[in-house]
């Protein structure tokens, strides 16, 4: 799809919805930023998982304001892996990487679109605010009953979006379902970084965010974790969607 914007062409996908499965997306516009947490943040048992923090770039992208929710979910995959509690507002769970990837493929043939998981520095950097990050432990508060539903303020599975958004109005970033990251887990380098992939193989794939029945010190947006691609159960997995921006083409 071609645009003219300003005398110069512009390719891409819309960000317009055109499937009941499709998410409501939210520009996150790119910038530096530093990824991971200080030695001691969290405790010592997250330490050498999230350090040494570095400088990181990624380029602009939209991410799906909401976790994808049952109601997307059964558009292609059924009443398979909706989780503890059923509800259309609520997120699916117990979601491996894999399912997600089949779930993604559906919805990318049926919208033409290419709709993918966030790498582990996107989810990271909209987590944290983006550019309009206010430098928050959690994502959006320091205060994280603000924002989350984890094991201290509401022991259950709850529909999406019924705490505060971050500073881009994304919600539920933290707790409520782990969230799936398209990145092979791997130690992060000290060096800086742009656009991270993550290791080109590996045995686990990247979760982020904690979840519903999570301790506050996992709900960090800095903390990380992973698991199994084809892991379906033990930690309420769930993900979210990206979009690259259109492309400016001179």
């Amino acid at each position: 799809m071609f645009l003219t914007v300003c005398g110069m062409k512009v390719y891409g996908q819309s960000n317009t919805k055109s499937h009941l499965a499709e998410p409501e997306m939210v520009f996150v516009e790119g910038g530096t930023f530093l990824m991971g947490s200080l030695p001691g943040e969290g405790g010592a048992a997250y330490r050498e998982n999230e350090s040494p923090q570095h400088s990181v770039t990624v380029s602009s992208f939209y991410i799906s304001k909401y976790v994808v929710t049952q109601k997307q979910w059964k558009q292609f995959m059924g009443d398979e892996s909706l989780g503890s509690k059923k509800g259309d507002n609520l997120p699916v769970e117990n979601v491996s990487w894999d399912d997600a990837q089949k779930f993604i493929r559906l919805l990318n043939e049926a919208t033409g679109k290419s709709y993918r998981l966030p790498t582990e520095a996107e989810w990271e950097y909209a987590a944290r605010g983006g550019a309009k990050s206010k430098g928050y432990k959690y994502s959006g508060s320091d205060n994280l009953v603000d924002v989350a539903w984890y094991d201290e303020g509401g022991y259950s599975l709850n529909p999406v979006g019924t705490k505060q958004p971050n500073e881009l109005g994304i919600y539920d970033m933290s707790g409520n379902v782990w969230e799936w990251c398209s990145d092979w887990a791997d130690v992060y380098p000290d060096s800086p970084q742009e656009n991270p992939q993550g290791a080109l193989t590996g045995t686990w794939r990247v979760q982020r965010g904690g979840g519903w029945f999570n301790e506050a010190r996992q709900c960090r947006v800095t903390h990380r974790s992973w698991s199994a691609p084809h892991n379906r159960y033990g930690k309420g997995q769930g993900f979210r969607l990206v979009l690259s921006p259109p492309i400016k083409i001179n």
